[in-house]
C-alpha cells in the first residue's frame, strides 16, 4: 500500500513503532519492525549519549531498510543526542516536545526526514510553517503524553488532516489492522502503535509490564501528572493514591514515582506503567515481526470489507 508517507520515507507498510522510552530504546525492536516494512523508532530520550551511539550502530547494521529516532527537544540530553543523529547520518527524525526551526537545517543536509509529535491544531500549523516533512498526531487514547485537551484521535486527525497540506501519522487508540484501515479512511497517511509493541519479546521492559498489558482492559488507564503534560498509565497503587492526594501533595507523589520503575524493576503497583487505552484490545505477546504481519493482514481484511459494503 502506497500513501505520502510511504513514499516520502521508503518503508512498505504505513506502520509506525511509536518510541516508548524504555520499551523501544533498544536495537531488536527497532530492526524487526523496519525489516518487516514498517518504520522502527528509537526511543532515545532515556539514553545516555555513549548508549545511543553504540545502538545507532547496531541499528545500522541489522537492518538495511529505514529507521528512525524519537528526540524529546526539551530534554537536558537533547543537544548531544541530536550531534550523535546527525554523524550517524539517521534517515528518520521523529522529535517532540520543542520547536523544530533551529534544527531543520543540519538534518536536511543529511538527507533526514523530520516528522514533528504534535497534539493540536496549534502546535500542527506552526511545525508545517517550520518546514517539518510530516506531522505525528496523537490523540487522548495514547499511551505516554497524549494532549492535554482530551481530545480523542479520531476528531484530532481529521481536524489536523483538514488544516494542514502535510502527509499526517495518526496515534492513539490502535492495537490491530481493523484500527489501522479507520485512520487511514480519516486521511492520515500511516499509523502509529506503542501499546501493541510493549507486548512483544523484543520490547525491553519488564516481565511484569508486558502482563500488565495484556491484563488491562480498555477502562483500565488514567491521566496522571501535572495537567499542561498529563501521563496515560495503567490503573495501579500509585495512580489510585495519586487521585485520592491532595492538590498540594500530588507534586510529590508524582515525583516519588517513575516508568522506570516499573519498566525496568517490574514494580507495576507503584511505577508508571505508560500505556494507551489500546491495551484493552491486546491479548497476547507476539515477536514485533508476527505482529507487523497480522497488522497487515488485519489492515486488508478490513480494506476489503468496506470495499464489499
Amino acid at each position: 500500500m502506497k500513501t505520502r508517507i510511504t513514499e516520502l520515507l521508503g518503508i512498505e507498510h504505513p506502520i509506525f513503532q511509536a518510541a516508548m522510552s524504555w520499551a523501544s530504546s533498544n536495537a531488536p525492536l527497532v530492526i524487526a519492525v523496519s525489516n518487516a516494512g514498517g518504520m522502527g523508532v528509537l526511543g532515545a530520550g532515556p539514553l545516555r549519549p555513549a548508549d545511543c551511539s553504540r545502538l545507532l550502530g547496531e541499528i545500522r547494521a541489522g537492518t538495511k531498510k529505514p529507521f528512525g529516532v524519537n528526540i524529546p527537544l526539551n530534554g537536558a540530553r537533547a543537544p548531544e543526542l541530536l550531534e550523535i543523529s546527525l554523524r550517524k547520518k539517521i534517515p528518520v527524525m521523529v522529535a517532540s516536545q520543542g520547536g523544530p526551526r533551529e534544527h531543520l537545517p543540519r538534518f536536511r543536509a543529511i538527507g533526514a526526514k523530520w516528522l514533528q509529535v504534535v497534539a493540536s491544531v496549534e502546535h500542527a500549523k506552526k511545525a508545517e510553517a517550520a518546514g517539518v516533512d510530516a506531522l505525528v498526531v496523537d490523540g487522548a487514547e495514547a499511551g505516554g503524553h497524549p494532549p492535554p485537551s482530551n481530545v480523542g484521535t479520531i476528531v484530532l486527525v481529521r481536524r489536523i488532516v483538514r488544516a494542514t497540506r502535510l502527509p499526517v501519522v495518526a496515534s492513539g487508540g490502535v492495537a490491530d489492522g481493523a484500527g489501522i484501515a479507520a485512520l487511514l479512511a480519516l486521511g492520515a497517511e500511516a499509523v502509529q502503535l506503542g501499546t501493541r509493541f510493549i507486548a512483544t519479546p523484543e520490547a525491553s521492559v519488564h516481565e511484569n509490564y508486558k502482563r500488565a498489558v495484556l491484563a488491562a482492559d480498555v477502562h483500565d488507564t488514567c491521566l496522571v501528572g501535572p495537567p499542561a503534560l498529563p501521563i496515560r498509565q495503567l490503573k495501579n497503587a500509585f495512580t489510585q493514591k495519586f487521585q485520592a492526594a491532595r492538590e498540594d501533595e500530588r507534586e510529590a507523589l508524582f515525583k516519588a514515582s517513575s516508568l522506570k520503575k516499573a519498566a525496568l524493576e517490574g514494580d507495576v503497583e507503584w511505577g508508571r506503567v505508560e500505556a494507551g487505552q489500546s491495551a484493552g484490545l491486546v491479548d497476547e505477546i507476539l515477536p514485533a515481526a508476527e505482529v507487523m504481519k497480522r497488522l497487515v493482514q488485519e489492515m486488508e481484511q478490513a480494506r476489503n470489507r468496506l470495499a464489499s459494503l
